[in-house]
């Protein structure tokens, strides 16, 4: 059942995330060029859905605050690259295409990392014992 919470939460704040994100971008793109929209707008909803996830999806873990958004960074480059490269390829490809048709590439191309994240966050970031609800975290040093 903790899996399937887990997944669920992330998925939540996946989906209030991409939609932010795509708002952001959208809002930035009237005035901004499409790379510096997306790394704007990407940088701050890492911020808040690593926060999220770390309250609530892997809420029962030990990793600490600094751990958390460390591994998010390193997550946060993969998910630049990726999402604005599939937007400038798309840019690239139909130079007519609206801000609209971008955020919706920018959006799919979200969904796809998310899928990564949430393997990566999960297997190394907020790896380690479990904590009961209500129970203190205990530190490695500890142990």
């Amino acid at each position: 059942m903790g899996r399937l919470r887990e997944v669920g939460w992330f998925g939540a704040i996946g989906v209030v995330s991409t939609v932010g994100q795509a708002l952001l971008y959208w809002v930035l793109r009237l005035w901004w060029p499409p790379a510096a929209a997306n790394l704007v707008s990407l940088l701050v909803l890492t911020v808040l859905n690593t926060e999220a996830n770390r309250r609530l999806t892997f809420r029962h873990t030990a990793a600490d605050p600094v751990r958390a958004h460390l591994g998010a960074g390193g997550l946060f480059l993969l998910g630049y690259l990726a999402t604005s490269g599939a937007v400038l390829w798309f840019k690239h490809a139909q130079p007519a295409a609206s801000p609209a048709a971008e955020t919706a590439v920018l959006a799919a191309t979200s969904v796809a990392v998310t899928v990564v994240r949430f393997v990566v966050l999960r297997l190394a970031v907020f790896r380690g014992p479990r904590v009961r609800p209500g129970a203190p975290a205990r530190s490695p040093e500890g142990s």
